[in-house]
């Protein structure tokens, strides 16, 4: 039996002798000079960090350990990077009605340079392949970025942090396009990217049921007591806003969502997996009607008129229009359900009697005379009572915007608005051309016109609301985008071949290597 008393411990240090049978015990490693050094270094840092910041200092402390394993899987899968920005999206505007003093929105900027990052390091030996990047979509992107960079030198503006408030307009677009084009190539990379999105929306649903039902928490009383109880509770009924940044986004991105999860279960064989998204269409259309939200019900409407011209069958068009004109008639020209409130409140959007259309209407009218001589604008991040903070006594601040399009002409002119109207309906025509004449896989022209209809009714819907721009709904938009301007690769790659090696896919001219470690 091997010894292990004073003698044998003084033999093994000054001789370097270890006995092979003997192991070192937990509280023989703490006597390690570097173990110790580090654990105090740990200790001063994570009582500084809770005796400075508090709450959110523990938190830190708490995190750290999640943060370290989040960057190695960054570093060494950077389209991580990807679906954090769009998982992000869902929750950062709702996290501000809990944590104040932190800036989450640069957070989402933070996510996607980190991507570019981890990117960088992770191909450094190989080198980035970017031909998947030389596409029209990222010309576009730089393009739309460009003009709204051209408005940090608008005479009208002047206020470079109202421009950094207001960056989303152009900025997520450019870094979220090419990352997508580089890391989502497969068909089943591209499965997974709907997945992912419907998993997010089904959480999103059941946060607003939890509203809907049992009311809200103490955080979102608060918020509400702000005064946003003016556009949240009407009639004594609450519009569930989940956790998202109000009822409206809510409401209009799970329209969305709903309508691109009808289309994308068609694709699908397996009855599971087609399960699965019609759950998520059916949650989502519960949370259009839940949020209250009149003006995204525009979303289905068009997006399905829009599927119906893609699927280029008269029959098919032919009933799909019938269904849609019985939706219309129902909520336009009947009473049944008028004493549910939420159909009751679905019927005023067809109203062009309602007061708040006309005082959109009216607002709209004192605009244009404002900017007839401004064909630049007013300046990014300074349209709208949001403006307030940067100028609270000028008259763009004094009226709401509401429409999307609206905010753009009136903080980037009628160049701005062109430019930005330009570029969609340049991806959402060329992509609706290859998907009726170009796509040979029937599952892909499912998939791509999923995509493409929920692209048209967000634009639709847009002209009502400020939803093409607010997230999630621009991080999906801009991802689909870049995807459906880029379906070639998938009618290429239908599928890994057996027996190809790990990370590599073939298909005609195409070969994608190391395609794990993106």
């Amino acid at each position: 039996m091997t010894g292990t008393g004073p003698r044998e411990k003084i033999l093994k240090h000054s001789t370097g002798w270890h006995d092979p049978f003997e192991k070192d015990s937990g509280s023989d490693r703490l006597l390690n000079p570097i173990f110790l050094g580090l654990l105090f270094c740990i200790i001063v840092v994570s009582s500084w960090l809770i005796w400075r910041l508090e709450i959110i200092g523990g938190l830190a402390v708490i995190m750290l350990p999640g943060l370290i394993v989040y960057l190695y899987f960054l570093f060494r899968y950077p389209i991580t990077g990807l679906y954090t920005a769009i998982g992000y999206g869902f929750i950062v505007l709702g996290l501000g009605k809990y944590i104040s003093g932190i800036p989450l929105g640069t957070l989402m900027d933070a996510i996607l340079i980190m991507t570019y990052i981890a990117l960088f390091f992770n191909r450094f030996r190989d080198g980035i392949d970017l031909s998947p990047v030389k596409k029209d979509i990222t010309f576009l992107s730089i393009l739309w970025f460009g003009y709204t960079m051209f408005e940090l030198v608008n005479p009208e503006a002047g206020s470079s942090e109202a421009w950094f408030s207001g960056r989303g307009v152009s900025l997520y677009m450019l870094l979220i396009v090419p990352l997508t084009l580089l890391f989502i190539n497969t068909n089943r990379k591209l499965d997974f990217f709907f997945y992912f999105w419907g998993a997010f929306s089904l959480l999103a649903t059941f946060k607003g049921m939890i509203q809907h039902f049992w009311g809200v928490d103490q955080w979102e009383r608060a918020w509400l007591n702000e005064g946003n109880y003016k556009t949240h509770i009407l009639f004594g009924h609450l519009r569930s806003f989940s956790f998202m940044s109000d009822a409206g986004q809510f409401g209009a991105n799970q329209a969305y969502t709903a309508l691109v999860a009808v289309i994308f279960s068609m694709s699908l064989k397996e009855w599971k997996k087609k399960l699965f998204f019609i759950i998520v269409a059916v949650a989502g259309f519960y949370g259009l009607i839940i949020s209250g939200t009149r003006g995204a019900i525009s979303v289905p409407l068009a997006g399905f008129m829009t599927f119906l011209v893609l699927r280029k069958n008269l029959k098919v068009m032919l009933v799909g229009l019938t269904i849609l004109m019985l939706v219309f008639v129902f909520l336009k020209f009947t009473s049944i359900g008028q004493g549910n409130y939420q159909i009751r409140r679905m019927r005023t959007a067809l109203d062009p009697k309602d007061a708040s259309f006309q005082v959109r209407l009216e607002n709209q009218r004192r605009l244009r005379s404002y900017l007839a001589s401004r064909p630049f604008g007013g300046g990014i991040g300074l349209g709208g009572v949001k403006a307030q903070r940067f100028r609270p006594n000028a008259f763009l601040s004094q009226v709401a915007t509401d429409s999307w399009y609206v905010l753009i002409w009136v903080e980037q002119g009628i160049v701005g608005l062109f430019l930005h109207l330009l570029i969609l309906f340049y991806v959402i025509g060329k992509a609706s051309l290859k998907i009726m004449f170009r796509v040979r896989d029937p599952a892909l022209r499912l998939k791509m016109s999923a995509l493409a209809s929920g692209m048209a009714g967000v634009m639709v819907a847009s002209y009502g609301n400020a939803v093409l721009g607010q997230m999630p709904t621009c991080n999906l938009l801009y991802a689909s985008m870049a995807i459906m301007m880029n379906m070639e690769i998938f009618d290429k790659n239908d599928s890994e071949e057996p027996g190809t090696p790990s990370g590599m896919t073939h298909g005609p001219n195409l070969l994608y290597k190391h395609e794990a470690t993106l």
